[in-house]
């Protein structure tokens, strides 16, 4: 694409944005965001397709924002604060940006999802992978990440659906206590001689180390994973 389109299409997802954020998606139509662009509705069916083309462009810019703010946000150092702080963030993110976030997670299309909501998934599992590594995690990353993500877009969906003045500010806290308490341990592997949490840390690392490093052969590292992961749960 050249760069005159890029800069069209670019305007057009910014006022598309605007729109979406201000009347919702049912406001959104071709029409409308032609016209908010000062564009024939034929300049932007050139561009995107359609109206599906339009929302799944819109979805990726959203998660853009997204991952903008996960990528700016520091660590604390402690897996577990950080794992507080980001389901805040998320939750946040959300109710500041609830036309944005249903498009993201509130999709009628199961299975359907842009590449930046992989990068997400990414970021998620690479952060409850250094988790497990350090010994904090009670259950593997994999499940730690879906039991994680479905809870907090839960949480989050929930929340968008209830009027400001009606929600609960506790529930998201709670919730988020409820899960990290589920999934994390206080105790380091140093001070936890439970198995599981020895296997889960030694399984992460295992994950996360350079297979040149590592005095096995694949296969062998393979199989020591299997059984790791079977003496985690």
């Amino acid at each position: 694409m050249d760069d005159a389109k890029t800069r069209s299409r670019r305007q057009i997802l910014e006022v598309a944005a605007e729109l979406l954020e201000r009347e919702g998606a049912q406001a959104l139509s071709t029409r409308a965001v032609a016209a908010a662009a000062g564009i024939r509705a034929a300049s932007l069916y050139q561009l995107f397709g359609d109206k599906d083309g339009l929302l799944s462009a819109l979805a990726i810019h959203a998660f853009d924002l997204y991952l903008a703010q996960k990528h700016a946000f520091p660590s604390s150092g402690d897996p577990v604060d950080d794992m507080r702080r980001g389901w805040d963030m998320h939750v946040d993110f959300g109710l500041k940006h609830p036309a944005f976030y249903l498009l993201m997670y509130g999709t009628d299309r199961p299975g359907r999802r842009p590449p930046a909501a992989r990068e997400a998934q990414e970021l998620l599992m690479g952060f409850l992978g250094r988790t497990a590594s350090s010994g904090r995690l009670r259950v593997p990353p994999v499940l730690a990440a879906h039991l994680t993500l479905a809870a907090v877009t839960g949480v989050t969906l929930s929340l968008i659906g209830i009027p400001e003045s009606e929600r609960d500010p506790e529930v998201s806290p709670r919730m988020r206590e409820v899960l990290i308490d589920a999934l994390t341990t206080d105790a380091s592997p140093a001070s936890d001689s439970t198995l599981a949490a020895r296997a889960l840390a030694l399984d992460a690392t295992l994950n996360g180390a350079n297979p040149a490093t590592i005095p096995l052969r694949p296969v062998e590292t393979a199989l020591l994973q299997d059984w790791l992961q079977h003496l985690a749960n």
